[in-house]
């Protein structure tokens, strides 16, 4: 079973898949899909993911992944905005979105039937593709930003040795090998859960891979498979540790080495109950879709230094620059520029102005700040475009948030600021709790644990946070439906 794919109870050996995705490319390149060009990939987890990344790189072109959850109108975006050749998805996905193809777009569509060109009998109607592209093919990814459209964040074309520097770099972060068996847990449009399906794939691994996340069925699936690299979002972990004891003690996971983490914070309880449970394997990173992954701590390192994201790997850079525009030294909090050299640069599909505007000295920033010890150990404060300035003074909802979570009775929570008339900002805690658990109580309890200028003005307690499947939250929805229901 070594190099296989197994979705559920389908299994794919690797000689089948590499066979698929050389007839697929055939079957692209007929419909006229030539170097640069982008393919739109509509798919929940399943085989074809990996067999079309695989079939667009023969041919130098680019997978454009979407996220499925996403509207009609949001998913037309990307169709109009990318200019794919050929769109792939899911039969059902395809009939949610018919009147937001455009009319001269060639559509495949994976399982059912009907007017449109079946995916399985388009692959086995076409030989193997004899090329194996130059290295150029790659992804355009829309990002959802925390307003306007989705931003597509293209790789330019890679040299050999930027293609060797990238490849060198999954085999760090995920800790490839021949007999790794990894699990994928998260939905693979996001590049988190497809990079480590193409990194252990690529090196002769065999992957699993989850259709949707079920805490208990992620534990099955380890001991069933003998799983020993993954990679997770926090809030994934959330979910685990709420599962009950003797459920968590009904599986074996004694074969896990090495679980990435990374996508949004974690908070510093959750991380130690999470080690306390599997043992010291739990690896984070960060980075962005734009520079890809540049730091990675050890599990011994974040006990260390608890919170820090680490420090660059291979070639990667990071830096601080502060309000004044200048490097900042130790210790000084600021805007976080990061790089990893050597490996395929990006540019913004059709934007290249907004390019330019996040380089500095080389150094990109995707919106965060943070600061960095003597050691060059990253800790991260929240994104710029969170922080909240009241009365003046910064605040940042990530410090208030794992103050909260510190909360028994708190699930989850999100802060975030609204306009205020006399302060100018003002905090908004969106706390997830029974209610029991009332607005005063929170205000209380973070009066112990943080400054009083910190405290939220106003709490909502209610339901479940709105989450993408990457684990973060949507703020901006939860900030919307604030505003609209305050009272005037």
């Amino acid at each position: 079973m070594n190099g296989a794919v197994i979705i559920g109870d389908r299994v794919r050996g690797r000689a089948d898949l590499l066979d698929r995705a050389a007839r697929l490319a055939s079957a692209m390149a007929a419909a006229g899909v030539g170097a640069g060009d982008a393919v739109a990939l509509l798919l929940r987890n399943d085989f074809a993911v990996l067999e079309a990344n695989l079939a667009v790189r023969k041919l130098d072109a680019y997978g454009v992944p979407i996220n499925w959850h996403w509207h009609g109108a949001e998913i037309g975006y990307v169709l109009r905005d990318a200019a794919p050749r050929l769109l792939i998805g899911h039969a059902d996905l395809l009939d949610g979105i018919r009147d937001e193809i455009p009319d001269d777009l060639p559509v495949i569509a994976v399982g059912g039937t009907g007017e449109r060109q079946d995916y399985d009998g388009w692959i086995a109607a076409h030989p193997p593709y004899a090329g194996n592209g130059n290295g150029l093919g790659s992804s355009m990814v829309y990002t959802s930003g925390t307003t306007g459209k989705p931003k597509a964040v293209k790789r330019l074309p890679a040299t050999g040795e930027e293609s060797a520097q990238r490849a060198r770099l999954l085999s760090v972060i995920h800790d490839t090998a021949p007999g790794n068996v990894a699990l994928v847990t998260g939905p693979l449009y996001h590049l988190f859960s497809q990079a480590i399906l193409m990194a252990t794939f690529g090196a002769g691994g065999t992957v699993a891979v989850m259709e949707r996340f079920d805490p208990e069925e992620c534990l099955r699936l380890i001991q069933k498979h003998g799983v020993t690299h993954s990679a997770l979002v926090p809030t994934l972990f959330v979910r685990l540790l709420r599962l009950p004891e003797e459920v968590k003690a009904r599986y074996d996971l004694s074969t896990l080495r090495h679980v990435v983490h990374s996508g949004a914070p974690c908070a510093p309880e959750v991380k130690r109950a999470m080690l306390n449970w599997w043992g010291p394997v739990l690896y984070e990173t960060y980075g962005s879709t734009e520079t890809g992954v540049v730091t990675k701590i050890s599990p011994e390192e974040w006990l260390a230094r608890p919170g820090s994201v680490g420090r660059p790997v291979l070639t990667g850079e990071v830096c601080i620059r502060d309000e004044g525009g200048q490097w900042a030294g130790p210790g000084l909090t600021g805007d976080v520029y990061l790089r990893i050299h050597g490996t395929p640069d990006f540019t913004f599909h059709g934007d290249p102005a907004k390019r330019a505007a996040v380089e500095h000295d080389g150094l990109i920033t995707c919106g965060d700040m943070g600061w960095l010890d003597e050691e060059g150990y990253l800790f991260l404060c929240d994104r710029r475009v969170d922080m909240v300035i009241s009365g003046g003074v910064n605040i940042y909802p990530a410090e208030v948030e794992a103050a909260l979570l510190e909360h028994p009775g708190v699930g989850d929570c999100a802060v975030f600021g609204v306009p205020d008339p006399e302060f100018g900002e003002a905090l908004v805690a969106h706390v997830q709790a029974d209610a029991t658990l009332t607005p005063d109580a929170v205000k209380a309890f973070l009066r112990g644990r943080i400054a009083g200028y910190k405290v939220p003005r106003h709490v909502v307690v209610g339901h479940a946070l709105p989450r993408e499947e990457t684990g973060k939250i949507m703020k901006r929805r939860l900030r919307e439906n604030f505003l609209a229901n305050a009272p005037a």
